[in-house]
């Protein structure tokens, strides 16, 4: 099985240079004028072009906001040093919601993006999740 990742955001090329500098990623296609496929990660991720005001879901009153929100699903994004990267990306918008904790097998930072979309970076250290599963 394959999946996709698709994130809505309010300013397509600000979201394409937040991905690409932040994560390294790169642009792939461009879908239209609406959608930009961001690659170099285990799965695309889709940065779709909604305007901040418009309904969330049809037929519904909720309406897209790109203040901090909150939603039951979040990507966390493994890397290597996680000060650098979380100073990466607070340097392109992103926001530090708690300092960087360190836990059993890993370091994590709680992080939104400049659209809202909550995010975590993960540094695993010493035997990573292998030492909260003893």
């Amino acid at each position: 099985m394959e999946f996709l990742v698709n994130l809505d955001v309010d300013d397509l090329e600000r979201a394409v240079d937040f991905y690409q500098s932040v994560f390294d990623l790169r642009e792939g296609r461009r879908l239209g004028s609406f959608a930009v496929e961001m690659l170099g990660g285990p799965t695309p991720i889709y940065l779709l072009l909604k305007d901040a005001g418009s309904a969330a879901t049809p037929g519904e009153a909720q309406q897209r906001s790109y203040e901090r929100h909150w939603t039951p699903i979040h990507l966390d994004f493994v890397v290597t040093d996680i000060e650098a990267a979380a100073a990466r990306a607070i340097a392109h918008g992103a926001r530090l919601e708690q300092p960087i904790t360190a836990q059993v097998g890993h370091k994590l930072a709680l992080m939104a993006d400049p659209f809202g979309h909550g995010f975590c970076l993960l540094q695993f250290t010493g035997g990573g999740y292998d030492e909260l599963a003893r």
